[in-house]
């Protein structure tokens, strides 16, 4: 990941950090590069979500169809089309269940960088004591701060990840439109990741000299 580490392109002076900033500077590229990952799969089962929800209420219709064609006695039903429809929403189900294993690996490298940032953390206690070291590594973040802003990352990201397990279990489910729109809308916006997320992640990039004012 180290050819990934630096989120824009704008030159800057090249500093040689070590240890402890380091390892924090790494750490707050790694979060940018997570990120972006988690919203490309999140795009991407967007796109599969919705393929989901309008073969899911095809099927439905479908369904319903064959249901009235049984009470009218006709057998003109095309057995083979609804079996492949089947196959058809099978697949995708299983490519949305895919991009969900995918985000869940990219949480498990986002649980090792609150890891990583807990253990610079008891680092500069062990060596500095409780009220931490006298002056910031960087500009003017103290190392809890941190440690604080990737754990409300980790948190925001793990209870959207809740939400996609939960979305994928009962989207292929669902029939009713309006139920299906809510899934979908979910998936899409994705309500654990507010705004403020995202300032916090900019603040962190900032701090760590990967923006520029």
């Amino acid at each position: 990941m180290e050819s990934e580490r630096t989120p824009d392109t704008t030159p800057r002076r090249k500093t040689a950090l070590t240890g402890s900033a380091r390892k924090l500077k790494d750490n707050a590229a790694d979060w940018h590069n997570l990120i972006l990952k988690w919203d490309k799969l999140n795009d991407e089962g967007s796109t599969i979500a919705n393929k989901i929800v309008n073969q899911g209420i095809s099927k439905g219709s479908q369904q319903h169809n064959i249901m009235l064609e049984d009470l009218e006695g006709s057998n003109s039903t095309n057995t083979e089309e609804t079996a492949g429809h089947s196959r058809e929403l099978e697949e995708e189900c299983s490519k949305l269940l895919a991009v969900v294993d995918r985000m869940s690996r990219v949480l498990s490298k986002m649980e090792k960088l609150v890891s990583t940032g807990r253990g610079v953390l008891e680092l500069e206690m062990f060596q500095c004591g409780a009220a931490g070291r006298p002056t910031p590594l960087f500009l003017t973040w103290p190392t809890t701060l941190f440690v604080e802003v990737s754990a409300k990352l980790y948190e925001a990201y793990s209870q959207e990840l809740r939400l996609k397990q939960a979305i994928l279990q009962e989207l292929a489910h669902t029939s009713r439109a309006d139920l299906s729109m809510v899934h979908l809308s979910c998936w899409l916006h994705q309500p654990y990741l507010d705004d403020s997320l995202r300032l916090q992640l900019e603040g962190l990039l900032l701090e760590t000299g990967h923006r520029t004012l």
